[in-house]
């Protein structure tokens, strides 16, 4: 019973605590006000959460969806053609006619070098060719004496052949008539030596002493005759040896004749030679007006002039840049990432903001893309098949040409900084243009092919 008791006077103060939290925590519950319950149990502000929540996300997807649409790259500069001016030959500056950055024409006077030493070459050069001329003059005049003495040696060597040639004929017809009479003679020597025999041979008295002195003498006649006439054999064959030797002499004399043309050719070669002199001497005569036309040097090309070191009295050596012109047509070197570029092409549009002009875009458009990364055609390019490979994102230069006519208005200069941004436009699926030389060379109507004497630029680029 003691212990019943007991337990129910523990019960009795547990029920008693717990009817009063009960009591109490309904009464709180009743009593705390709306604004103090929890968020989520607020309907309103929920709705405004997320509506908010879709919205940001709503916003986020459209400016990734737009966003994607461009690419970018703060990893670009202005890019021009740059002309350096410089001495095609050496001497002492005279005048400098440009100050620095100042706009000029293609033509312009831009220094004058000290003409004085290269003058003195040119009238060298030309005394050299007066010269030159004159022995031209003598070695025509020399063709034309060979040519004339050359002929008539022929005609008189043919015209003395033919005399010989007939001196001959008549010797050797003289000859002939000689022996013919030396024949005769020596039949009638021996018909008067037998009829000088045959009186001898008779009575005395039969033949007169008359008779006999006449036969003698007879005898005697045809033996003189007959030795006159032998003499005559020999001295008709002695005209024939002369008459011989006088036409081999001129045959000799013909055939030296007929060299003749052989000397005028000689003759013609010397001209020639001297002819060669003469070019030779024009050449030396042009290079040195060449060069002395060299001493002024004149701009190449419209623009501002730039970095001038030329100053009156300095000293030039050849190829010695003296100033840069700057041409004021300009385009963009962009260095996109390889990643840029997948959907990046010719013709697209870009939006150019130069660091020099903040607020200002400028617009443009991809005009070509560099075939090849630029580290690989830096100084050294990498060497990625020894050592260790790390695998680092490329850059590939992008030519951006500007669009509008505004930046006349502006000073763009090659270096400046300037952001462009590409519509790269991926929903058509764009890629850049594959490498496609043409088949045939293309060779423009301006050029002319064939070969000329013209005058190399008054200045080097």
């Amino acid at each position: 019973m003691a212990h019943e008791a007991g337990t129910h006077s523990q019960q009795t103060p547990n029920r008693e605590a717990d009817t009063f939290v009960k009591n109490t925590s309904q009464k709180g519950k009743m009593d705390i006000p709306p604004y103090s319950r929890p968020f989520y149990k607020r309907p309103f502000w929920m709705a405004i959460v997320i509506l908010m929540s879709v919205l940001i996300v709503t916003a986020v997807v459209c400016y990734w969806l737009h966003r994607r649409q461009f690419e970018s790259t703060d990893d670009a500069f202005i890019d021009g053609d740059i002309v350096q001016v410089s001495a095609k030959v050496p001497g002492i500056i005279e005048s400098v006619y440009v100050d620095d950055n100042q706009d000029v024409a293609a033509g312009t006077v831009l220094l004058q070098i000290d003409p004085k030493d290269l003058q003195a070459r040119l009238n060298e050069a030309r005394a050299s060719l007066m010269a030159a001329e004159a022995k031209l003059g003598e070695a025509k005049a020399q063709v034309d004496v060979v040519k004339a003495a050359t002929d008539a040696l022929l005609t008189q060597a043919k015209a003395g052949v033919e005399q010989a040639k007939a001196a001959v004929e008549s010797s050797i017809s003289q000859l002939a008539s000689a022996q013919s009479d030396v024949v005769a003679a020596e039949a009638e020597a021996v018909k008067r030596q037998a009829d000088l025999k045959r009186f001898k041979s008779l009575d005395p008295r039969v033949v007169s002493q008359q008779q006999l002195d006449s036969a003698q003498a007879a005898a005697d006649t045809a033996e003189a005759y007959l030795v006159s006439t032998r003499k005559r054999v020999l001295s008709a064959e002695a005209a024939v040896k002369e008459a011989q030797a006088k036409y081999a002499q001129s045959l000799a004399v013909l055939a030296a004749a007929e060299t003749g043309p052989q000397q005028v050719a000689a003759a013609v070669a010397q001209m020639e030679n001297a002819r060669s002199g003469v070019d030779e001497a024009k050449a030396k005569v042009d290079a040195a007006e060449l060069n002395l036309s060299y001493t002024t040097i004149r701009a190449p090309v419209s623009g501002r002039v730039s970095k001038r070191t030329a100053r009156p009295g300095q000293y030039l050596q050849v190829g010695q840049n003296v100033l840069a012109l700057v041409q004021p047509d300009v385009w963009v070197t962009a260095n996109f990432k390889e990643t840029q570029l997948t959907c990046m092409c010719q013709g697209q549009n870009v939006e150019i903001e130069v660091d020099a002009y903040p607020g200002h875009v400028f617009h443009g458009h991809v005009e070509s893309i560099q075939a090849g990364t630029g580290s690989r055609f830096s100084m050294l390019p990498p060497e990625n098949a020894t050592g260790n490979y790390v695998k680092v994102v490329q850059r590939v230069p992008v030519k951006i040409r500007f669009d509008q006519k505004d930046t006349q208005q502006r000073l763009l200069a090659p270096g400046m900084s300037v952001i462009p941004t590409v519509r790269v436009g991926r929903d058509k699926q764009q890629h850049p243009q594959p490498i496609m030389p043409p088949s045939e060379p293309a060779v423009s109507e301006a050029a002319d092919l064939s070969p000329k004497a013209d005058c190399p630029s008054e200045v080097a680029q």
